[in-house]
């Protein structure tokens, strides 16, 4: 495969890595895949039921509207993600990037907390963190880890009181993620992981970007991903369903995140 050999061949260039990852890259840890309304409703039965969809659920009015119904969600998903153990594509990266002097860094819209487990120091996670919690009220900004997991009854997909709530002044928290529509989002502690990675960029040399998962219908990570490696089109696109790069500028590469970087590390070896 001529885009393999060229992607191994950037890899064997590079000085550091940057990894730019979006909801593609859980899915072989069997994370579920919220693309399209059915992909959605597989993952959650009950809210097929009710026919409500991610986009719907994904919006912080109902943390003051309807908080179990909210709390539902979230809490479900905070109780997967921390149950669910990273695919050995994480470790692979994780190798690559820390022998090259530059090292490695993550530009993630994943709210999982997948690459922090798997053992990354540095994540930029630009819409934030289920793991951390903020105020619903917004009686401070202040921005701290989530505690227990929150029960949630998976025949109704509502969470059980009591609801995870603010040590400052005991109203409800929410998660500290931007979700759709959200003016209300506190962003300091993801800027101040974006501010880091701004600078670590500016001194990276012969930098190579890797782009695993990343869609076009929330284009955050793509667009990442591209003004990164504008300068020397050393992007390498992992995506099986959207894998095109405008210009050329890169690899394309049409499969998924853990069979391709299998493959790219025999491809290195050999």
């Amino acid at each position: 495969m001529r885009e393999l050999a060229r992607a191994a061949e950037l890899l064997d260039g590079a000085g550091a890595l940057l990894i730019c990852a979006g909801a593609g890259m859980g899915v072989d840890s069997g994370l579920p895949d919220f693309r399209g309304g059915e992909g959605f409703w597989r993952a959650y039965p009950p809210y097929a039921r009710l026919g409500l969809q991610f986009e719907e659920l994904a919006d912080p009015r109902h943390f003051a509207d309807d908080p179990e119904l909210a709390w539902g969600f979230y809490g479900h998903r905070l109780s997967l993600y921390r149950k669910t153990v990273p695919h050995e594509g994480f470790r692979l990266l994780l190798e690559l990037g820390s022998r090259l002097p530059g090292g490695v860094r993550v530009f993630t819209s994943n709210v999982d907390g997948q690459f922090q487990r798997a053992g990354f120091g540095f994540v930029a996670e630009a819409h934030g963190s289920i793991h951390h919690l903020q105020c619903l009220a917004g009686c401070t900004d202040t921005i701290w880890p989530a505690g227990a997991d929150v029960v949630v009854d998976e025949e109704t997909m509502r969470a059980v009181p009591p609801l995870p709530s603010c040590p400052r002044c005991g109203g409800l928290a929410r998660p500290n993620i931007l979700m759709f529509g959200d003016f209300w989002w506190v962003p300091d502690r993801s800027q101040a992981q974006l501010d880091e990675l701004t600078t670590w960029r500016r001194t990276a040399r012969d930098l190579v970007v890797v782009e695993l998962g990343a869609g076009t219908a929330v284009p955050t990570v793509r667009r990442y991903a591209e003004l990164a490696s504008a300068a020397t089109g050393a992007l390498i696109r992992i995506n099986p369903r959207e894998p095109q790069i405008r210009h050329g500028r890169g690899v394309s590469i049409a499969a998924g995140a853990l069979e391709t970087l299998q493959a790219l590390v025999s491809e290195k070896a050999g």
